[in-house]
């Protein structure tokens, strides 16, 4: 199945993800700070990004941007809990391919991560 990096402030969403989409047969590696995830998206092989908008240090359309420079062909997913048609813009012009809303519909993740990955 697919490798996915999920980048959340909340180590919980992180794990809740994983697990969700570990059922699916995917492995999937949450991070909570954004230097370890770019660090992670350099050094190996992925399908998807999954990154909340509401970050530590940076924003989710700003670690959007670097995952771009590191792998143009990613697919990536953005959450927020704070949704505005701004953010939405943003994510969607620099290459984000889908967007959801926090708290996060179990049923709503596992449909957009599978139809991002072809399947």
């Amino acid at each position: 199945m697919a490798r996915i990096l999920v980048l959340d402030d909340v180590f919980d969403a992180g794990i809740m993800i994983q697990k969700i989409l570990g059922k699916k047969g995917h492995e999937v590696a949450p991070f909570t700070e954004e230097e370890e995830a770019l660090q992670y998206a350099r050094n190996h092989d992925l399908d998807l990004a999954i990154l909340d908008i509401k970050l530590k240090k940076m924003s989710g359309i700003e670690v959007l941007e670097e995952l771009k420079k590191i792998k143009p062909h990613i697919k990536v997913m953005m959450l927020t809990g704070y949704p505005t048609l701004e953010t939405a813009r943003q994510s969607l012009e620099i290459g984000a391919a889908e967007y959801c809303i926090k708290p996060i519909d179990k049923d709503e993740l596992t449909e957009k991560v599978s139809e991002l990955l072809g399947g």
